[in-house]
């Protein structure tokens, strides 16, 4: 029977009374120091395998058999560097609203038609009151849109509150530095993202959806609607209901966004003429940019919760680390356990 802090020999195992400290702390690090032969495949040096062995009962076991190697490295990174650009824009791009609070259709906002949405403040008994005109309808929004509370504590006349903008005060000027550093840097991580997927072998592997998995769409939507995720061998790839939800991010939403961004830009729409009419005109262009805006925050907040419900920190380690714990094979014929 080896000693602690020995090395260890094919067939030994280590058997100590207490876990000193530091292999704690290994096991809380592990992944770190991990050795990676091939995607899919995890490799244990011997000084975890003597942690796990002398680690005591109460301590949870890793599943060596059940991890996976998820996410490669660029796709890690660059999924990062989204979630800051898709942070900063969003909040950029609500100040930059909050200079004209109102969308149109067309080609001008001064056509003498209406606005198809308005978030504006009106004075009733002396006291200011948000709304929110939508066509013919108005709803009150006091305390939160047209209306709120400002850090003062005095009344703050914007369509979005500041908390939810950046800056966290107006600034036209300091909204717009920076909303176009990170479109700029968005739209380049983009065309990395594109490029490593098609070259990796990504996109066709893991994002194409197959026949077989377009059939089963009905079957993915109950089985989201009744939490029920997979595991073991099924847990290693996306189901049908995400990869049509990043593709459509990918090739329509995000590439349209970006397009009308450019076209609200009188510099591009005077150096190659005409194609802005393709939208509607400008503010066409500015009501569809605000719209698909509020798409990709639907799509982060859904995605968001399903990585809490499936297992927040074993989807987290996997877009860190790149490891994902697939959990055990279910058993032949049984339905799979509801996480």
């Amino acid at each position: 029977m080896a000693k602690a802090g020995t090395s260890l020999t094919c067939g030994q195992s280590i058997c100590v009374d207490a876990v000193p400290w530091y292999c704690w702390y290994r096991l809380l690090f592990m992944y770190s120091s991990t050795i990676v032969s091939s995607p899919g495949r995890r490799v244990f040096s011997r000084d975890e395998v003597a942690v796990q062995e002398a680690a005591p009962l109460s301590m949870p076991r890793l599943h060596r058999d059940t991890l996976y190697y998820r996410h490669r490295l660029p796709v890690r990174l660059m999924h990062w560097i989204n979630v800051l650009c898709l942070i900063v824009l969003f909040m950029s791009g609500l100040s930059i609203f909050n200079a004209h609070p109102a969308l149109y259709w067309g080609d001008s906002s001064y056509s003498g038609r209406p606005a198809i949405l308005q978030i504006t403040s009106v004075d009733i008994d002396s006291a200011p009151k948000g709304v929110v005109r939508i066509g013919g309808y108005q709803i009150d929004t006091t305390g939160v849109l047209g209306v709120s509370t400002g850090r003062d504590g005095t009344p703050s006349r914007y369509a979005f509150p500041s908390w939810m903008t950046l800056p966290g005060y107006y600034s036209l000027a300091y909204a717009r530095q920076w909303h176009f550093f990170f479109a700029w840097l968005f739209v380049f991580n983009g065309v990395a993202f594109l490029a490593y997927s098609i070259w990796s072998g990504h996109l066709v592997r893991d994002l194409a959806p197959g026949k077989q998995e377009l059939r089963g769409i009905g079957e993915s939507v109950k089985d989201h609607l009744r939490f029920r995720h997979p595991h073991g061998e099924a847990a290693k790839h996306y189901n049908v209901l995400q990869k049509l939800a990043y593709l459509t991010v990918i090739f329509i939403l995000l590439p349209l966004i970006a397009l009308m961004g450019m076209a609200m830009s009188p510099m591009l729409d005077s150096a190659i003429t005409g194609w802005v009419d393709w939208f509607g005109g400008r503010q066409s262009a500015r009501t569809i940019h605000f719209i698909i805006a509020w798409l990709l925050v639907a799509f982060v907040l859904i995605h968001v919760f399903e990585v809490v419900v499936s297992g927040l920190w074993n989807h987290l380690r996997s877009m860190i680390t790149g490891y994902y714990d697939t959990g055990p094979e279910p058993a032949s014929g049984a339905r799979r356990e509801i996480t």
